[in-house]
């Protein structure tokens, strides 16, 4: 019975460790489990992060009043209680507009990931991405001087940038959405796929190893890659049409790439794809086979897929809902127009 024990024991061993090398030659690397490598990944060298800053980005973030009604903030379209997105097809913005695009938010967490912002890539990192949303008309409709002034008119903001940045800092809109970006830069989510690949065999069922498995077999690690499951451009519409290319005006860049959306806690950031059409992970799982790799996943496949998938939902940070400073008579009144 020990020798049975021992030889089942040994070939679990073996196949675990064979798995992890196949997911770092397809690419994959988990999430570190040293705070220290971890930092070295996300932090900004150029703008360092620091408890102050981290505290006042979150504080910004959740703050609606940097938008020009004064009712939205960065939370309303990356929901951060959820999957960090707002769970629309297309989001709502200024004046009840949906995005003219007709294009999905994809979500915050992990989104340091990424080897650039938005779904044409146009920004190279967070800090740069916080600054479109604020200003675009559809979504918070703010200008530059809106935000400089709305942060400033508060003695306790004011406060909070010069513990952060020192006593000489200059409150620029650059220097908000920096601040945003440095936030945002903290918002990962280790799973249990990052567990076992980290090196704790268990950390994964049988079957979503052998989902893992199907996952870089099929080639679907081929695009979804890295820390991020995702995150960089590429090429759509490989090997067949996109059935809802037609839905919103959006082609990808000047090239026609696509930032590849991380696959992390994909199971709570439905619905699916640029344009949000698909509400499911079966037919999303099953149309990115056969646009992309050009096979036909069959279900058996797909399920196994899909389980895989949810090893990815992460342990989200512990975030308290941040008080805000009170407003002044110098603060800017809401604009509904």
């Amino acid at each position: 019975m020990k020798i049975l024990l021992s030889i089942t024991l040994a070939t679990s061993l073996l196949t675990a460790s064979s798995l992890r090398e196949d997911a770092k030659n397809a690419g994959l690397s988990p999430i570190p489990a040293s705070q220290t490598a971890l930092l070295k990944l996300i932090d900004n060298p150029k703008n360092p992060l620091t408890k102050e800053k981290i505290a006042l980005g979150k504080k910004l973030y959740f703050d609606p009043r940097l938008s020009k009604s004064e009712l939205i903030s960065c939370n309303t379209c990356h929901n951060l209680s959820e999957g960090g997105d707002d769970g629309l097809e297309a989001s709502i913005g200024h004046k009840w507009t949906q995005n003219p695009h007709h294009l999905n938010a994809p979500t915050v967490y992990n989104a340091v990931f990424n080897d650039s912002q938005f779904w044409d890539g146009r920004a190279k990192d967070l800090e740069k991405q916080a600054q479109g949303p604020i200003q675009a008309h559809p979504e918070m409709a703010a200008t530059k001087t809106h935000v400089v002034n709305v942060v400033t008119s508060m003695p306790a903001y004011v406060n909070s940038f010069q513990k952060a940045y020192g006593k000489d800092v200059k409150i620029s809109f650059e220097k908000v959405t920096d601040t945003i970006g440095l936030f945002e830069r903290t918002l990962v989510t280790p799973a249990p796929y990052d567990d076992f690949l980290n090196g704790q065999d268990n950390a994964l069922s049988q079957a979503q190893k052998k989902g893992l498995k199907t996952f870089i077999t099929l080639g679907c690690a081929s695009c979804h890659t890295g820390v991020g499951l995702g995150g960089s451009m590429n090429a759509i519409n490989i090997t067949g049409t996109y059935k809802y290319m037609n839905v919103g005006d959006f082609k990808g860049d000047k090239n026609g790439l696509v930032k590849v959306p991380t696959l992390r806690n994909i199971a709570q950031t439905a619905p699916y794809f640029h344009n949000g059409k698909i509400w499911n992970l079966k037919t999303a799982i099953q149309e990115m086979g056969r646009i992309q790799l050009g096979v036909k996943i069959n279900e058996e496949q797909t399920k196994s897929i899909e389980t895989f998938l949810h090893a990815l939902t992460g342990r989200k940070p512990l975030l308290n809902l941040p008080l805000l400073p009170e407003s002044t008579q110098k603060t800017p009144k809401p604009e509904l127009n």
